[in-house]
C-alpha cells in the first residue's frame, strides 16, 4: 500500500470516495500509522500490523484531538508491544474495563454518600405524601402542623415574640436519617417533655410511626434498620397522659345554654350546642358543609377521623338550630371575616359562657366527654354511643354483628337530645332566642 508523509493539509484535505465505505491513507514515518475515513466525512487516526499471522487494527483517534506527532508516536509504541509479544488489544480492553469499574465505583460512592445525607425531612415529606390518601384530613393536617417551621407572624394563638413556635417534630427534620440514634430522640423528648409534653407526646407517637414506615421502606431501611423512637427513657420523658375528667354536670346544664345562648355570635352560640348535643369531635363539627345535612332523610355527615365520615341522626333541636345560620358560603359554620370562610375554634368565647355561668373550665373536648356521661342517666347502650360519638367499636359482636341504621340510631338520640334540652329547661320548639337569620348569598 502507498505511504505519504503526513501533514496537516493531506490529513485535512483527504477524503473517501462516494462509492467507497471506507477509505485509508497511510504514513510514510511511522509504520503502522495510518487514515481511516468514510463518506460521512468522520477521519480517524488506526493502527494496523501483524500480531501472530493475523492483522490487527486499532483506533486510535479524531484527528481533531491528535496531533501528528501524536498519533506517530502512539503508533510506535503499539508497535512495540507487538514486538514484545503484547497484543495491544488486550491491554486496551483491560484499561476500558478498568476505567469502567473505576467509573461505578465512583458513581456508587456518590450514591452512597447521597444516600447518606438523606435528612429526616426528606423522608418524612415522602412519608406524609404517601401516607396521604390513607389517613384522614384531621390526621394528615395534625401531621403537617406538628412539623411545621413557625417564624410566623401572628395576632394570635400560641406565640412567642408575636412568632409562630416550630412544631415539635420540627428540629430533627434537619439531622440525617441514618444519625437519628436513640440518644438523639432521647434528647429532643427531654426538652419536648419539660416545654410541651401533650403535643410532644402526639408527635412521638406520630414520629414512631414514621420511623417503622421508614424499616420497611426500600429506600430507607438501611439507614433505619431498628426503630431508635421505642426506647423506655424517650417514653419516660413525656410521662403518662393524665385522665381528663372536665364535664358539664346534669344540674349546670341549665346555666350553661342560658350562658351559651346569650353569646352575641349565633355560629357560635350554635356550634358550642351541637358539639354538645352531637358528641362529635369539635374539629369534625366545624368542618361540617351545608350538603352534609340531609333534612329528607333527617342524616348528618360527619367527616370522621377514624372512618373518613359517618352518619349520625338530625336530631330537631339541631335541626332548628342550624336553620337560624346563614348561608354564606359551603361552610355550616361560618365565617364574614375569616380567610377560609369558617368558624375558628371558638375557646375564647366558650370560656367566657363559662365564666358567666360560674361552671369551672370545660373544654371543647369536654363538651363531648360531657355528651358521654349524659347519657348514663339515660342507660343507651353502649354500642349506639359509641356510633354516634364515632369511636372504634369495641367488642367482636360489635364490629361484626351488629348493624344498626340511621333510623335506629335515631329512636336513641332524639331520646338523648330531649333529655338534655328539658334538664336545660329550654323548650324543644325554641332553639335560639334570637329571631331567624336570612340566607345571605
Amino acid at each position: 500500500m502507498a505511504k505519504v508523509a503526513f501533514t496537516a493539509a493531506r490529513v485535512a484535505g483527504f477524503k473517501c470516495p462516494a462509492e467507497k465505505k471506507q477509505a485509508f491513507l497511510w504514513d510514510a514515518t511511522a509504520p503502522g500509522l495510518g487514515l481511516r475515513t468514510t463518506p460521512a466525512g468522520r477521519p480517524a487516526y488506526v493502527f494496523q500490523a501483524v500480531y501472530q499471522a493475523k492483522d490487527v487494527r486499532l483506533t486510535i483517534g479524531s484527528p481533531d484531538a491528535w496531533t501528528i506527532p501524536q498519533a506517530q508516536t502512539k503508533a510506535r509504541e503499539l508497535q512495540r508491544l507487538i514486538d514484545e509479544g503484547v497484543d495491544p488489544r488486550t491491554l486496551k480492553r483491560e484499561a476500558l474495563a478498568r476505567a469502567a469499574k473505576e467509573l461505578a465505583q465512583t458513581a456508587s460512592r456518590v450514591a452512597a454518600n447521597e444516600h447518606a445525607a438523606v435528612t429526616v425531612g426528606q423522608a418524612w415529606g415522602e412519608y406524609l405524601e404517601y401516607r396521604k390518601s390513607r389517613w384522614g384530613d384531621r390526621t394528615y393536617r395534625d401531621h403537617v402542623a406538628l412539623s411545621k417551621a413557625g417564624g410566623k407572624s401572628i395576632g394570635r394563638g400560641t406565640k412567642r415574640n408575636g412568632m409562630t413556635i416550630p412544631g415539635p417534630i420540627y428540629p430533627l427534620l434537619a439531622q440525617r436519617l441514618g444519625e437519628l440514634s436513640q440518644e438523639v430522640i432521647e434528647s429532643w423528648a427531654l426538652k419536648e417533655g419539660k416545654d410541651r409534653p401533650t403535643s410532644g407526646r402526639l408527635a412521638w407517637r406520630y414520629l414512631k410511626a414514621f420511623l417503622n414506615w421508614c424499616t420497611e421502606e426500600p429506600a430507607y431501611k438501611a439507614l433505619v434498620p431498628n426503630n431508635p423512637a421505642r426506647g423506655k427513657r424517650t417514653r419516660e420523658a413525656f410521662g403518662t397522659a393524665g385522665v381528663k375528667t372536665d364535664a358539664l354536670l346534669k344540674e349546670q346544664l341549665p346555666i350553661w345554654f342560658q350562658a351559651v345562648r346569650d353569646l352575641s355570635n349565633p355560629c357560635v352560640t350554635a356550634y358550642l350546642q351541637t358539639v354538645l348535643l352531637t358528641g362529635a369531635r369539635p374539629g369534625e363539627i366545624l368542618d361540617m358543609h351545608w350538603e352534609d345535612l340531609n333534612t329528607k332523610w333527617k342524616g348528618l355527615t360527619i367527616r370522621d377521623k377514624v372512618e373518613g365520615e359517618r352518619v349520625i341522626p338530625l336530631t330537631p333541636y339541631v335541626s332548628q338550630l342550624l336553620a337560624t345560620l346563614p348561608r354564606r358560603n359551603k361552610w355550616v359554620f361560618s365565617s364574614a371575616t375569616a380567610k377560609d370562610g369558617k368558624l375558628s375554634i371558638p375557646r375564647n368565647h366558650h370560656q367566657r359562657a363559662l365564666q358567666v355561668a360560674g361552671i369551672d373550665p370545660v373544654t371543647l373536648h369536654g363538651l363531648r366527654r360531657s355528651f358521654k356521661s349524659l347519657t348514663e342517666w339515660l342507660e343507651i347502650p353502649a354500642g349506639v354511643v359509641a356510633q354516634i360519638m364515632g369511636h372504634k367499636p369495641s367488642a367482636t359482636a360489635e364490629k361484626h354483628y351488629t348493624v344498626r341504621p340511621l333510623d335506629l340510631l335515631r329512636v336513641h338520640h332524639e331520646r338523648i337530645e330531649a333529655w338534655i334540652v328539658s334538664e336545660a329547661g329550654v323548650p324543644l320548639g325554641t332553639s335560639t332566642d334570637q329571631p331567624k337569620l336570612r340566607s345571605v348569598a
